[in-house]
């Protein structure tokens, strides 16, 4: 979390913004409700959020192709020195990697995918009450 505050600072970005911005570039484009709910924003907020970034080029609002009405969030850009920021990061991690097997890097792959769905279902039912 200090790393991801850091480099969206070094970007002139808020961390609320950057986090956005890694949803939008690892699912792909969404609508402005599923953005809210993976930023944990209510709309009031996700709005200002898609305001500010599509302001600065990094998202744009596109209809959706099966219904006109809505509206889809897509990526237009990236922050500029923003692979510069977290180059280090990136390189360091990439080192830690190489130290593993084939066989322990599927466990640790498999481990993170399951650990980030159980985090996103324990944040669903935090927002939901039960």
């Amino acid at each position: 979390m200090l790393h991801g505050q850091a480099g969206a600072k070094a970007c002139d970005l808020g961390a609320t913004d950057l986090y956005a911005l890694n949803v939008l570039e690892l699912a792909g484009a969404m609508t402005p409700g599923e953005l809210g709910a993976r930023t944990g924003l209510t709309t009031g907020p996700t709005t200002r959020l898609i305001d500010r970034l599509e302001q600065a080029g990094y998202v744009r609002r596109v209809p959706a192709p099966d219904d006109r009405r809505k509206v889809i969030v897509e990526p237009a850009g990236r922050p500029a020195g923003l692979d510069q920021v977290l180059a280090p990061a990136r390189r360091k991690v990439g080192e830690i990697l190489a130290g593993y097997s084939p066989e322990q890097l599927e466990v640790l792959y498999d481990y993170f995918d399951r650990a980030a769905a159980a985090y996103q279902e324990a944040a669903e039912l935090l927002r939901s009450g039960s």
